[in-house]
């Protein structure tokens, strides 16, 4: 397989974002733009990827590494230009012996799909591929001249005629190349412009100049739809949203109302799944077969075993574990638990850092009091437990296998395997009293009225 590096140019402070966070941190499906991009190059094969960021960017410098730990990473300390971009990188340019893919951090939904039909041309003898689209408006976009099929010239918006700037096919700035056209070309790009930069896009003419082999493809618009400000990152996010809905239906997942389901980057979901309306997935969520998700349900950092049944309002997050099987009700959240097959908690529950076995049934107003202000600490609840409705269960504890706990006690202390657990005052019947209390509060109404 030939040699691919990937040059990624991350250098853009985003000002139209209006924003502290560098543009290229934002995110599209829960992960920042940039990663987006990395996993693009990572899929398409690249044997070497180098991100070149912009001064004061130590935040995009983290994430970069957190993605790609053995990704070279340069400074682009001016900004003047693509060109001067990827000069930045010539340390891994200037040895490479293969292909060379210029990406943006800024188009998050590049596919592999694109990096590889830029590959399959130059290992088919072109010298420079470029990717063009056709945006319903081109304004303020570079354009591609071509004739009879070849790629002649990119002429940025601002130096192009009016007849140049007829042309529907803009440039989406992703060029690829030979690793020795690139070496020969790029310190020969300059910046006799309007803006007086160095435009990597130069290269197709100095390209043509020499004889080489200059083509082009043409992209999806929403593919290579660059974010610079807040309207184009929503319409990202709509645009990776729609894409993730029909892989998954796809897939086999029936969703009942698509447009309102929401999934991250790394959403994994098994065959037979139907999620129901309004359901929000964050990272981290794994979803095996047969498993409803019904309306309202906020979901992170999760596995739901098959069979399962979620919802409607549930909130699942923190490193939970749902064996197969279980039920959720409404209202009920879980945090941070190992939750056992066959379990249910039906209604109105907080379940956090708990382990909890299988086959057990979770009362109607349950919570499990894990802090105490400063620590966390765990309840641990057996198989076949019967925990009654309205029961606080405070940490540290432990309630053995098929126990039972009476409804509204507070339980601090453990239960043994087998027993019942009474853990609230003894009732006291006042005889003839009732009508009292209520002329008592008849006279408190009677007094707020005056």
């Amino acid at each position: 397989m030939t040699e691919l590096l990937s040059i990624i140019l991350a250098a853009g402070e985003g000002t139209r974002m209006r924003s502290a966070t560098p543009k290229v941190l934002h995110r599209v499906g829960g992960l920042p733009m940039v990663g987006h991009v990395m996993r693009t190059a990572l899929k398409s094969g690249s044997t070497d990827i180098c991100v070149v960021v912009g001064p004061n960017h130590e935040a995009v410098q983290a994430e970069v590494v957190r993605h790609g730990p053995r990704t070279r990473i340069f400074s682009q300390l001016e900004r003047l230009g693509t060109g001067h971009a990827v000069r930045q990188a010539r340390e891994a340019f200037a040895a490479a012996s293969g292909n060379i893919v210029v990406l943006y951090a800024d188009n998050p939904l590049v596919s592999s799909g694109t990096v590889d039909a830029i590959t399959a041309r130059l290992d088919d003898g072109a010298d420079i591929v470029v990717v063009g689209y056709r945006p319903a408006d081109p304004t303020n976009l570079g354009r591609l001249l071509t004739q009879d099929g070849r790629l002649l010239a990119i002429r940025e918006h601002r130096d192009a005629t009016e007849e140049e700037r007829k042309i529907g096919l803009a440039n989406s700035g992703i060029i690829g190349f030979r690793a020795e056209a690139l070496n020969s070309i790029i310190d020969r790009i300059g910046n006799a412009n309007a803006k007086g930069e160095y435009y990597l896009t130069d290269a197709v003419e100095l390209a043509n100049s020499d004889g080489r082999r200059v083509e082009f493809i043409e992209a999806d618009p929403g593919e290579v739809m660059g974010v610079d400000d807040r309207m184009r990152l929503a319409a990202a996010e709509a645009q990776f949203q729609s894409l993730r809905r029909d892989d998954f239906m796809k897939a086999g997942v029936t969703l009942k109302d698509p447009s309102s389901v929401w999934f991250s980057y790394d959403t994994e979901i098994g065959r037979d799944v139907t999620i129901f309306p309004n359901v929000v997935f964050g990272a981290g969520v794994k979803i095996g077969d047969n498993v409803e998700i019904r309306a309202f349900c906020d979901i992170e950092d999760a596995v739901i075993g098959e069979g399962s049944t979620i919802g409607p309002f549930a909130r699942i997050r923190g490193g939970a574990e749902l064996g197969p099987d279980v039920h959720l009700g409404n209202f009920v959240e879980v945090k941070k638990s190992r939750i056992g097959a066959g379990t249910k908690a039906g209604h109105l529950s907080y379940l956090g850092d708990a382990d909890i076995g299988s086959k057990t049934n979770i009362g109607a107003g349950t919570i499990t009091c894990n802090y105490d202000g400063v620590n966390k600490d765990k309840t641990i609840i057996g198989d076949n437990v019967f925990i009654g409705s309205n029961a606080s269960l405070v940490a540290p504890l432990t309630i053995g296998n098929g126990a039972y706990t009476a409804s509204g006690s507070v339980i601090t202390e453990d239960v043994p395997p087998d027993a019942v657990a009474f853990g609230r005052a003894r009732q006291e019947n006042k005889l003839g009293y009732a009508p009292k209390l209520r002329e008592k509060a008849l006279a408190k109404k009677a007094a707020k009225g005056k």
